[in-house]
């Protein structure tokens, strides 16, 4: 009798959430599993799914009853919850909410994902025009009355990661600097993995950076003295976590592809600096970022043996085909330095942007 009453409360006690837009919120629901009932199981078909920057993305899931061939029990409106998880696993970013005909996506996601909702049992988010920002591990959470269940999608973007220091010299950001450094430059701040993937791809940097968990680690593919000693292993050696206000290192940079075109001006002098931000505005374009460079090089394979500006007033240059004079042993993006801005005369990187 008392097990009896104790299911009666249960169900007394039990409100639906009115599904509002406060609702989809601030909400707050108690899980009870019942065991002897059909438990919901939410599947993610891909566990990664690769894009890139501006391209559109379906973050695969799908949930189902273990004992039943139906998707929802109908009883109860179904609660689609997507939300990134960060790099320090405690915080969930708010993504985008769905219950009944309701519909909340939230921040730099508003106007860019929905649900694919393909069948009755689809709660796939499609997210449109990507951004660098949007790279990261998504939950997708359905909740049914009294049951709940989760999977998680890796959302991967192709691109570069770069080493990136200011005019000032080596080891001159704190953690929030190193943020805007990136952004700076057409990029974002990279996380471990992209790094780890770099350093498998054969990055090689001996400059310790910054990395988005607020982790700071550097790769070497060829041991020597200066950088961990040369009877050590290949691999990412990591400095551990620093006071984001006070240390100072490098960064590492992602960038993926871009929307317009990159190139070299064809001009019949050499530039100063400032002569060479005019001269890409007089052409319709801006002077090139390093990002930009960087992904140029990396994703559509851009050679040119000519040092030019960049927007941050570094001198570089991209080669992907090695050979005598332009970089004989290695495809790279060539830094020539912070030359005198005034003085100093070279080409230039310019950046049109389409439409």
């Amino acid at each position: 009798m008392k097990s009896i009453l104790f299911l009666v409360l249960i169900s007394v006690c039990w409100a639906e959430p009115h599904p509002d837009n406060s609702s989809l919120e601030h909400e707050r629901i108690i899980h009870i599993q019942e065991e002897n009932g059909p438990r919901l199981l939410v599947v993610a078909e891909q566990a990664k799914i690769f894009s890139h920057r501006g391209g559109n993305v379906t973050l695969p899931c799908k949930f189902y009853h273990e004992h039943t061939s139906t998707a929802g029990s109908g009883t109860h409106k179904i609660r689609v919850k997507w939300t990134k998880l960060t790099s320090d696993y405690l915080k969930e970013v708010d993504v985008f909410v769905a219950m009944g005909h309701h519909r909340k996506s939230y921040g730099n996601y508003q106007g860019r994902v929905f649900l694919r909702e393909s069948s009755e049992n689809d709660a796939s988010l499609i997210i449109t025009n990507i951004i660098l920002e949007d790279y990261g591990r998504y939950k997708c959470e359905v909740i049914e009355g009294l049951e709940d269940d989760t999977a998680v999608v890796a959302l991967n973007l192709e691109g570069v990661v770069f080493p990136y220091s200011p005019r000032l010299g080596r080891y001159n950001l704190n953690f929030h600097e190193a943020q805007r450094a990136c952004l700076d430059q057409d990029s974002v701040i990279a996380s471990f993995d992209q790094l780890y993937d770099a350093w498998r791809s054969g990055l090689d940097w001996c400059n310790a950076g910054w990395l988005s968990d607020g982790s700071v680690q550097y790769p070497i593919t060829k041991p020597r003295e200066p950088c961990g000693g040369k009877n050590t292993v290949p691999g990412v050696r990591n400095y551990g976590f620093w006071d984001k206000d006070k240390s100072r290192y490098d960064v590492f940079c992602f960038t993926s592809n871009f929307n317009g075109r990159f190139y070299y001006l064809i001009h019949p002098t050499k530039l100063t600096y400032d002569e060479a931000v005019q001269a890409c505005l007089k052409d319709g374009a801006q002077i090139a970022k390093v990002g930009q460079i960087f992904a140029a090089w990396k994703l559509q394979g851009y050679d040119r043996c000519d040092a030019g500006w960049l927007a941050d007033g570094s001198v570089r240059y991209p080669i992907s085909r090695p050979r005598k004079r332009c970089s004989p042993n290695e495809a790279a993006v060539r830094f020539v330095g912070f030359p005198d801005k005034k003085h100093k005369l070279y080409g230039v990187y310019c950046f049109r942007a389409y439409n």
